[in-house]
């Protein structure tokens, strides 16, 4: 990009385009002149001839009417009819502007004697000499008087460049928040202050973003070395005291330091595995598409919950959906749902129900348990987040089940919301996943 300044070129180009005008006007002028001068002469001529008529008629002789005839700029000569010439026709200027003839009538010594009579440039040649020179004088005044007006009106004009370009400096040495804010954002420069402005605004917000970013960043390290350091710290008491069993111990104690070592382990496990789930959605890694049945996650899920809680009744409604995503993280966002309706349940005593309800682009799973405040409901998708009536650290849970969720049901192209069951309790809602295609005859009957 060229960066020659804006203000010389936009007063050598208005010096110019001034100069090629007075060019045309003086062309103009001068031609204009030139043609009303030989009007002017050529009635000058017919005057001239018209008296000389007259002064035929009135019988003056000859030289006297050549004399009278002639005038400054204008010369003649007259040829009587007797072949006698009057004037010398050699004496005539060599540079003509116009020549007119004539022939007069009169008396016996004038009748059809022949007048001659040219007009040299030197009737106009003054006066055309003098309005050139005011011209070109009065030209080279109207440039020189332009151009020391364009230098202090360029610049006022061109002030707003001036205004952005302290505005730039300043933010680059650190100042944040100065705007333009052109009064009329519809003209070119209030055009390109707008934009000038929405750069700004979008450079501090990436700025404010990647900060966010990086605190949320640092505090979810911190927050996971803390989450992984409960079960490693309990790794590490039982491997010791199990190390430091004296031999006649009885087999009792050493069940349960195992029991409390393998506990742990499945914890910090469970964890480190949340992690590496969390890390693939921040890489951006896309999920399969593949036709997945809805029904038969559900339906899976509430097999589950009757094995592991016999006291919670599981009810799945809904017809059969099929849609083009990954079957094992689907299947995670509906445990994940799962799991932390049952922690719910738990905080009120285990007893409860949990419904799971297929749509047509995603579930809902909902339960009887204390519900989440609205206050909460965005909340509890962050990272390492529980609430204390629906999250417990020895219960198992990381705090990052429902943020896998979410982010797996965004990375199909849906979206998890949570709300409130029509019994009072809480209620995840997965939708906006893309419908599968239906099937032929002939894939169906496809083994």
């Amino acid at each position: 990009m060229r960066t020659a300044s804006l203000y010389r070129r936009v007063t050598v180009t208005a010096l110019g385009v001034l100069v090629v005008v007075l060019v045309i006007v003086g062309f103009v002028v001068d031609a204009v002149f030139r043609a009303q001068a030989e009007q002017d002469v050529n009635r000058v001529l017919a005057g001239r001839v018209q008296l000389a008529q007259q002064l035929a008629k009135q019988n003056v002789n000859p030289p006297t009417l050549l004399l009278r005839v002639e005038t400054r700029g204008v010369r003649g000569w007259l040829t009587l009819p007797d072949g006698t010439s009057l004037g010398v026709e050699d004496d005539a200027p060599d540079t003509r502007l116009k020549q007119v003839r004539a022939t007069l009538s009169g008396p016996a010594r004038i009748n059809g004697a022949k007048l001659t009579l040219v007009a040299d440039d030197s009737l106009i040649a003054g006066t055309e000499r003098t309005l050139r020179n005011l011209l070109l004088i009065t030209g080279l005044g109207a440039v020189v008087v332009t151009a020391l007006a364009l230098l202090a009106g360029v610049r006022l004009a061109l002030s707003p460049l001036d205004a952005m370009t302290r505005l730039a400096r300043s933010i680059v040495s650190g100042g944040r928040g100065g705007r333009l804010a052109p009064a009329r954002p519809g003209t070119e420069l209030g055009r390109t202050a707008a934009a000038f402005d929405a750069a700004l605004d979008a450079l501090e917000g990436a700025e404010r973003a990647a900060r966010d970013s990086e605190e949320r960043t640092r505090r979810f390290v911190a927050d996971a070395a803390h989450e992984l350091r409960t079960p490693l710290a309990g790794i590490q008491a039982a491997a010791e005291a199990v190390l430091q069993l004296p031999p006649d111990a009885g087999s009792g104690q050493a069940e349960r330091l195992q029991l409390l070592l393998v506990r742990e382990s499945r914890r910090a496990g469970k964890l480190v595995g949340d992690l590496l789930e969390l890390a693939r959605l921040d890489a951006g890694v896309q999920p399969e598409r593949e036709p997945v049945s809805l029904l038969a996650l559900a339906e899976a899920q509430a097999d589950r919950v009757r094995l592991l809680a016999p006291e919670v009744t599981a009810a799945v409604h809904g017809e059969d959906a099929r849609v083009l995503g990954d079957a094992d993280q689907l299947t995670q966002v509906l445990a994940n749902l799962v799991d932390n309706a049952l922690h719910a349940l738990r905080a009120q005593g285990g007893h409860g129900t949990l419904t799971l309800t297929v749509h047509t682009d995603g579930f809902t799973v909902s339960d009887t348990g204390p519900g989440v405040p609205p206050s909460e409901r965005e909340r509890i998708f962050d990272r390492l987040v529980r609430l204390d009536q629906a999250r417990d650290r020895l219960g198992g849970g990381s705090g990052l089940g429902l943020a896998i969720a979410r982010g797996f049901a965004r990375a199909h192209g849906g979206e998890l919301r949570c709300g409130e069951a029509a019994g009072g309790g809480a209620e995840f809602t997965l939708s906006g996943l893309t419908p599968a295609p239906a099937e032929t005859p002939a894939q169906a009957e496809t083994p």
